[in-house]
């Protein structure tokens, strides 16, 4: 579904990503984790066209995403290409970017109606479905400021699943959430990687992405020093710096135990 290629990035002289490769196969959960400046977020904005990148490649589906070659030489692709090539990637921002003035069903269903073209029963009726796989149906006529950031951030995420994506992309989607309301966000991102979407997550949830990744990715400073299955990575890390990320936030063995406790029930 995705396959990154030697991806450089740099703002001025800061080079933020170095070589990056990955790939992320149809219905697998890859979670990014790693220390705050390392990448993770830009490269997340890579995969979604939000930002361009200077060397390699994103393939999205098995297109290039963000460039075309001509005469031999890669160019940038216009807009109308780009848009074309991420038309099945979703994305869910940190903030939850609601607009204040519309309800949560009308947040729901504006891109439905205004880039899909989508007559606006129809698309009522897809929001309303949207709106109750995050369990927030009842919600559908209240406006965001009415919300709790919880709910606020589940009608962000209705949005993006309205439009049917393929794959989707999460930038920390919980960060701006006060610790209570954390789960419920999380609950309905389980839900999504049970019915088999494919999810790229930039997280600080650990214990999000013991139990649900199928593939955890640490990025330090531009380049991935470790990616594998969750229990290599959080119960048999061997690299120093991924060692000391990890104790930073908690204490590996009692984690693991536990969430492979919570995994049985």
């Amino acid at each position: 579904m995705i396959e990154v290629r030697d991806l450089g990035k740099k703002f001025g002289e800061v080079e933020v990503l170095r070589g990056v490769d990955l790939e992320v196969q149809k219905s697998e959960v890859v979670c990014i984790i790693g220390p705050s400046g390392s990448g993770k977020s830009t490269l997340l904005r890579c995969l979604a066209a939000l930002e361009s990148y200077d060397c390699g490649d994103v393939m999205i589906e098995g297109e290039l995403l963000g460039y075309r070659m001509r005469n031999g030489r890669r160019v940038r692709a216009p807009q109308s290409e780009i848009n074309r090539v991420r038309r099945n990637v979703g994305m869910v921002f940190q903030q939850f970017n609601l607009w204040p003035h519309m309800s949560a069903l009308g947040n729901v269903t504006e891109a439905l109606q205004r880039v899909r073209k989508m007559p606006r029963e129809e698309a009522n009726r897809r929001g309303i479905a949207m709106l109750e796989t995050v369990g927030l149906a009842h919600k559908a006529h209240v406006r965001p400021s009415k919300l709790s950031g919880g709910q606020q951030q589940r009608v962000a995420i209705a949005r993006a699943l309205a439009m049917e994506p393929h794959i989707m992309l999460f930038d920390e989607p919980t960060s701006a959430l006060d610790p209570e309301l954390v789960g419920e966000v999380l609950q309905v991102m389980k839900q999504l990687a049970r019915e088999g979407m494919t999810m790229v997550v930039v997280t600080h949830e650990m214990g999000f992405a013991a139990q649900v990744a199928d593939k955890v990715v640490f990025i330090d400073e531009g380049r991935i020093a470790v990616q594998g299955k969750p229990r290599e990575v959080f119960h048999d890390a061997t690299q120093p710096r991924l060692r000391q990320f990890l104790q930073n936030y908690f204490d590996r063995n009692a984690f693991w135990a536990q969430s492979q406790d919570k995994d049985s029930e």
